[in-house]
């Protein structure tokens, strides 16, 4: 059984690789649509499904590992910014506060018939930051294809006070999590030097 991670994102295959995960990468090509009544739970948990089934339904014998990150403050989700004017709002907003980062994980595998979703929540609080720091770091252009205007394994660490929970679920890939699941349900142990084969 080959393990395809379902995620063109390259700080997801760098979480997978640095766990020593033997892996293909094959990215998802589903629209991302939002629904109304939704929670941001459900809705991380349902995209990450849709993006697996998206590839486990031409990869049968595989384990598919998908996943979907947001951002969300005041129980309002802020996705990918489209512009740098709609950044420098997300920033702003985050400023001084306290957000959720939540990632919804899917694995699958058809040929068994097993489909196990998960979430983790982690907790991200800003630094009181003047103007002059939001427009350095929209200067650097880091934030435009980042859920929330912002990415924590980049410049965006200097934008941050504290975290509260898993860092690389803030990545975007609870690995710990993940590694449990793996376990639990498909009988794989990251501990064992990356073999995951069969």
């Amino acid at each position: 059984m080959n393990i395809i991670l379902a995620s063109a994102s390259p700080r997801r295959k760098e979480i997978l690789e640095n766990a020593s995960v033997k892996f293909e990468v094959m990215a998802s090509s589903i629209e991302e649509l939002t629904l109304d009544g939704e929670s941001p739970c459900q809705m991380v948990m349902r995209l990450a499904f849709e993006k697996g089934m998206d590839i486990a339904s031409r990869q049968k014998n595989d384990l598919i590992i998908s996943a979907d990150t947001i951002v969300v403050i005041d129980n309002t989700v802020l996705g990918k910014p489209e512009n740098e004017i709609e950044a420098r709002k997300m920033i702003t907003s985050l400023s001084g506060r306290t957000h959720q980062v939540i990632t919804g994980i899917s694995l699958i595998n058809l040929d068994n018939n097993k489909k196990i979703i998960d979430y983790v929540i982690s907790n991200v609080k800003f630094k009181n930051l003047s103007e002059e720091d939001i427009n350095d770091y929209i200067r650097t252009k880091e934030s435009l294809d980042k859920a929330g205007a912002y990415g924590i394994q980049g410049y965006g660490a200097l934008l941050v006070d504290e975290i509260q929970g898993d860092y690389f679920n803030i990545v975007g890939l609870p690995i710990s999590r993940l590694s449990d699941l793996l376990k639990k349900h498909f009988n794989i142990n990251l501990f064992m030097e990356g073999d995951v084969s069969e």
